[in-house]
């Protein structure tokens, strides 16, 4: 007599790709509605418009992308940079602000679909780290600022944020409680619901409830209004460009598009990096592939799209990113997902007529608050001098060039290219004796830059050692030679020859080594 027994596993039933990527997408949308009104109003546009490039830009970008769980829409970098690049031209909100940040918008989706389709995607790394913290953190205490008068219920004269951030500061008498009493009730609430669950939705909650609130009280503080906004704009960039010269002039037209197209630029590799981070950290935790020219192309198209939408630039946001990886998206098409269901929500819009002003400020503050970083910039001075003094700088210029925080940028880059080329210039040439020969070690970079140091070096062994019968150069701690290096090296073989010295060459690669030999046949 035998016993057989059998046993059965279950296994947990898979949820489909299409409905995970549903309720991820859900999730997104939760908080995405109330930040692409904050963000459109912190970029200088009416709040609705927000809307727009949080429908279209998804649906573009998911058919480009390559990372999963990248979210692409409004967020705070991209909306201080609209900001900077436009306000010191237009009046925010007016119409032809407007029509400019439509163009900006294009500007920077031809660029970085120019850079993806180049595949120059390693132009992403040329902002050093010292200088995303630098701009980083000076970014978003402009952005805390510019956001506190609407979050205490006050209108500074025009100005800049610094300006408008002193007169709040200094007339606190005239702050408003109850648009204290909103502003602080958002943020308490985002920052409870973030603690206790990252899939907590706090930023809708508060903006229900400060709704809801605002109209029991009969709030009379300045709110988001009524605006139809179920109908999304359609309009092509000759008709923006044709509509931007009616408001102004086609002279005044072209003397901005170059404008555009370096803010256009900056905008496109600065606010690619928040979107570079993302995609790179999420693609190493779940050892997926990521490709940063594709991830330009997809961001690209998502800004053109905006564009078309008569919306304002766009990028990758950390958090909704971070939540559709959370709420447990499985492919890239969870971005259209979301963008559709913004598209579903619009005709329910109206219903956020209440919503206070101060509610959007608040949620812009507790958004980037997490961006001022002081101890990284700190840190610096312990690992490298020169870095601190570009983060910095970089810091410091962003705060006095506001709005321009494009040419803080510049600036920023500027120094570290600078830092950068002294470091390669500074060549150092060591050398000691073994029986009658010289062994010189150069250590560096030898090229064009740093070409005079080795051979002023050379001339003066060749003077103090004419007892010498041989030089050794060695290169193995030369970390690279260029075509004027190998050059330079020549002419030391030559007027080592002349004075009845031999020269050896040790340590080059054999690629340079020929370059030598070709070099020196030449001469004779």
């Amino acid at each position: 007599m035998s016993l057989t027994s059998s046993s059965t596993s279950t296994e947990a039933p898979k949820i489909p790709v299409w409905l995970a990527d549903g309720l991820a997408a859900l999730s997104v949308v939760l908080v995405l509605i109330p930040q692409s009104l904050a963000y459109a109003e912190l970029a200088g546009m009416p709040p609705y418009y927000g809307l727009y490039a949080a429908a279209l830009p998804p649906i573009a970008a998911a058919f480009f992308a390559s990372s999963i769980y990248l979210q692409t829409g409004p967020t705070a970098l991209t909306g201080i940079l609209t900001f900077g690049a436009l306000a010191s031209v237009f009046s925010p909100a007016s119409s032809e602000f407007v029509l400019a940040a439509s163009l900006l918008a294009l500007a920077v989706g031809l660029w970085r679909v120019a850079i993806g389709v180049f595949k120059l995607g390693a132009i992403a790394y040329f902002m050093s780290q010292p200088v995303l913290r630098g701009f980083t953190t000076a970014a978003a205490l402009l952005i805390i600022s510019s956001q506190l008068p609407s979050a205490v219920g006050v209108s500074p004269p025009s100005g800049t944020v610094v300006e408008e951030l002193l007169w709040t500061l200094t007339r606190v008498s005239s702050w408003q409680p109850l648009a204290l009493l909103m502003a602080g009730l958002s943020a308490v609430i985002i920052i409870i619901s973030k603690r206790l669950s990252p899939l907590l939705p706090g930023v809708f909650v508060a903006v229900v409830m400060t709704t809801l609130l605002s109209r029991v009280v009969n709030y009379n503080g300045p709110v988001v209004g009524s605006v139809n906004v179920a109908r999304v704009p359609i309009t092509l960039p000759w008709q923006v460009m044709r509509n931007l010269a009616g408001e102004t002039s086609w002279t005044a037209l072209l003397g901005l598009l170059p404008q555009l197209l370096v803010s256009g630029l900056v905008i496109a590799v600065v606010g690619f990096a928040e979107a570079t981070s993302i995609a790179r950290a999420f693609a190493a935790e779940t050892r997926s592939r990521w490709n940063p020219n594709q991830e330009f192309i997809s961001q690209g198209v998502a800004n053109i799209a905006s564009s078309f939408v008569s919306s304002f630039p766009v990028g990758g946001s950390f958090s909704r990113s971070a939540l559709s990886r959370t709420a447990g998206a499985k492919s890239r098409w969870n971005g259209a997902i979301t963008g559709a269901l913004v598209f579903g929500a619009l005709p329910l819009m109206p219903l956020l007529a209440r919503l206070p002003n101060a509610v959007l400020a608040a949620i812009v503050i507790v958004s980037v608050s997490k961006l001022v970083r002081f101890k990284p910039m700190l840190t610096l001075w312990r690992l490298s001098r020169p870095q601190f003094v570009t983060a910095w700088l970089t810091f410091v210029a962003t705060l006095l060039l506001s709005p321009r925080l494009d040419y803080a940028i510049l600036v920023g880059i500027g120094a570290s290219l600078l830092i950068h080329l002294y470091r390669q210039m500074q060549l150092r040439v060591s050398s000691y004796y073994d029986d009658d020969s010289l062994y010189v070690v150069p250590s560096g970079v030898l090229w064009f830059g740093s070409v005079q140091r080795f051979e002023d070096a050379m001339d003066r062994l060749l003077e103090s050692n004419v007892s010498i019968s041989s030089i050794v150069i060695d290169g193995r701690s030369l970390g690279h030679v260029d075509l004027s290096g190998a050059m330079a090296i020549v002419d030391s073989l030559q007027d080592a020859e002349e004075n009845g010295i031999s020269i050896e060459i040790q340590g080059l690669s054999d690629r340079m080594m020929r370059i030598i030999e070709e070099l020196r046949l030449e001469q004779h």
